[in-house]
């Protein structure tokens, strides 16, 4: 691939146009001109701080992770302390705790109060939300991952997320019980959001029998069976992960309606007479041909007029964003494996799978999750 400007023959106006524009706005004489003309001033500053957030930006997020780290956000989550106080529990001088906490506070996350530091309204909603601070803890990993991005990018070498989310490869791979017990602990806690704003989404009142393929440890179905009390549950998922499933039905007063059934999707789906099925952050572990066979199992087991429901992040299409674009796309290249799709390329895979009357319902937090549903007739 070369970097050649087209022939003139397949360049339109608006390419001239946008080939003109980077032209001059990339030529230091016209960055010098800028800064002292008054309206291209203006554009210049808001350029060059939006440059210089995406420079700096992975030192704001090292603060943040330097915050949970630390304990600080946990500290300051009941009130503010006095920076003694905070040093103290944060095993930092002084002098360096400050350094932190201000940089928090310039983050919009923490703020003085009389006699110490404090939470803001955006620190304490990080605080309290769900599973965001072990996210952020185990986002350690992906910094060691993303040291060369590149080589992620090409696929080489050896990733830590790789080696921490083995059931994406596999049953044979994810047979370790002690790491299937770590990330299903953090599947736990960070799928508590998910499972919210994918119930909020849409309706199960039509649903006699819900089965939750890769549904780990049951945080989903245990928030379905809670909001929906004659609603039947299985959940079906490879040994290591879905055996600690069965206390947790119990422990939240659902062990008469659930059942779990172990195997690999990989293989076949069991024949449960659910009239749903859900998959819930399952489709961008895998790579096509395995959510292409997947989507074909899912149709086969359902009978007619049974709903698939797919909920995960995923990306914008035509419209690329932040958090599906950059953030789990590159998430799931340093696992190795899957990829982030649009709301249309799912939409298109079920479809071929059989799939009809395909809806994308408005989740809440499209950065949690987003939606997409489907009918066998």
């Amino acid at each position: 691939m070369t970097n050649a400007a087209l022939p003139p023959t397949l360049a339109n106006p608006l390419d001239a146009w946008r080939r003109f524009r980077n032209r001059l706005v990339s030529s230091p004489k016209f960055q010098s001109f800028a800064q002292k003309t008054p309206g291209a001033r203006t554009l210049a500053r808001k350029d060059g701080e939006k440059l210089f957030d995406l420079i700096a930006g992975f030192t704001y997020t090292q603060t943040l992770y330097a915050l949970t780290e630390t304990g600080l956000i946990g500290a300051m989550k009941d009130g503010a302390q006095p920076l003694d106080a905070l040093a103290f529990a944060a095993d930092l001088p002084t002098d360096r705790a400050e350094v932190l906490l201000k940089g928090g506070e310039a983050l919009g996350l923490v703020e003085r109060w009389r006699g110490g530091y404090g939470l803001t309204r955006l620190g304490a909603a990080f605080a309290g939300a769900p599973g965001l601070t072990d996210l952020v803890l185990h986002h350690r990993e992906l910094y060691l991952d993303l040291a060369d991005p590149k080589d992620v990018l090409a696929g080489e070498g050896e990733t830590r997320l790789a080696a921490y989310w083995p059931y994406v490869f596999g049953a044979d791979a994810a047979q370790d019980n002690a790491t299937a017990q770590t990330y299903s602990e953090l599947m736990t806690r960070s799928q508590a959001m998910v499972a919210e704003d994918t119930l909020a989404a849409l309706s199960l009142f039509d649903v006699r029998h819900l089965m939750d393929v890769g549904g780990g440890v049951g945080t989903f179905l245990i928030a379905a069976g809670q909001r929906w009390p004659d609603l039947r549950l299985t959940l079906f998922d490879l040994p290591a992960v879905a055996e600690a499933a069965q206390g947790r039905f119990a422990a939240a007063g659902l062990a008469g309606r659930a059942a779990v059934r172990l195997g690999s999707f990989r293989e076949a789906l069991p024949d449960t007479g659910a009239d749903a099925i859900s998959l819930i952050r399952v489709l961008y572990d895998h790579e096509d041909d395995t959510v292409r066979a997947l989507l074909t199992r899912a149709y086969e087991a359902l009978p007619p007029g049974g709903r698939l429901i797919v909920s995960e992040p995923m990306g914008g299409g035509d419209a690329p964003h932040r958090y599906g674009d950059v953030y789990f796309a590159l998430y799931c290249l340093a696992m190795r494996t899957g990829r982030v799709r649009s709301v249309d390329q799912i939409s298109a895979m079920m479809e071929d799978a059989g799939f009809t009357r395909i809806r994308a319902p408005r989740t809440r937090r499209a950065f949690v999750t987003s939606v997409v549903t489907g009918l066998k007739v």
